[in-house]
């Protein structure tokens, strides 16, 4: 065969000249990735369990959920993590090549026969299911020379204008701003005074609970013929500390009402993730 092209020299041209013209078309007809896949696919399964410590978090929401989850499709191994503020982390590495959002879908579909083993404080905050890569691809940090913008501000206006923006970005799986955290309403209680009136923690979670929600109290004159309809408004969730203080916490037969200002309640308006008693 190597005699062949030595003693015919034009046949071995026609056939490299083929050849790098077939080379010329196959360069602009394979698919050409910007970012090729380099890691695993991953997927992570985050819950909040509020008020409970590492231990409990891991006995009572990881093993339930790892429990199910072990042996999703084309998984390698999972890692998992608790913190003594009541959260908890799963993450779930499977083999190269995987599609992510199929992975994603059986994860789910995996979480969903864990749900309900898991405590109801844990369901009610929801437990997420998102692809992502154990690893940041970037950070970057967001200042201002105006002293009248300060870390809230900032922090805020991070979570409303730059946040969205970057996870609408095609491949961005998740985006987070770290910072000061978002406004909510943290409230200290006197335990001395609680014991006065025969109280816990639970029943101030509970009032909270019933009087500061959002709610639809329907319309007036829907179904009676008249000509006109009203729709009624609820005033919604709590906003000032003069408000939390007019929460009724009990009630006796006399009539009399037990609320906030008794108790002595601290409220102030500070940058925090989520309610807390104390």
């Amino acid at each position: 065969m190597l005699k062949t092209f030595i003693e015919r020299p034009v046949l071995s041209t026609v056939i490299s000249v083929i050849l790098v013209i077939l080379g010329i078309i196959s360069i602009f007809a394979l698919p050409i990735t910007l970012y090729p896949d380099i890691a695993p696919p991953t997927v992570r399964v985050s819950a909040f369990y509020q008020g409970a410590n590492a231990d409990v978090v891991m006995k009572s929401v990881i093993v339930p959920l790892e429990e199910q989850i072990n042996g999703v499709e084309n998984m390698t191994y999972m890692t998992s993590s608790a913190s003594n503020d009541g959260s908890a982390s799963i993450t779930i590495l499977f083999k190269q090549g995987t599609n992510p959002d199929l992975a994603a879908v059986n994860v789910q579909n995996r979480v969903s026969r864990a749900v309900p083993l898991l405590p109801a404080e844990v369901t009610r905050a929801g437990v997420t299911t998102s692809k992502q890569q154990s690893s940041m691809v970037m950070v970057f940090a967001l200042n201002s020379t105006n002293k009248s913008y300060d870390a809230e501000f900032l922090q805020n206006y991070a979570n409303i204008n730059l946040v969205p923006m970057i996870k609408r970005i095609n491949g961005v799986g998740e985006a987070q701003a770290w910072g000061t955290g978002d406004y909510s309403m943290r409230i200290w209680l006197k335990p001395d005074v609680m014991a006065t009136y025969g109280l816990v923690p639970d029943d101030i979670n509970n009032a909270l609970a019933e009087q500061n929600i959002e709610a639809a109290p329907g319309k007036i004159g829907e179904n009676s013929g008249q000509s006109f309809e009203y729709v009624l408004k609820y005033k919604g969730r709590l906003e000032k500390p003069e408000e939390y203080e007019n929460i009724v916490i009990r009630s006796a037969e006399n009539g009399q009402l037990l609320n906030s200002v008794p108790l002595h309640i601290m409220l102030l308006r500070l940058p925090m993730e989520s309610l807390q008693l104390f």
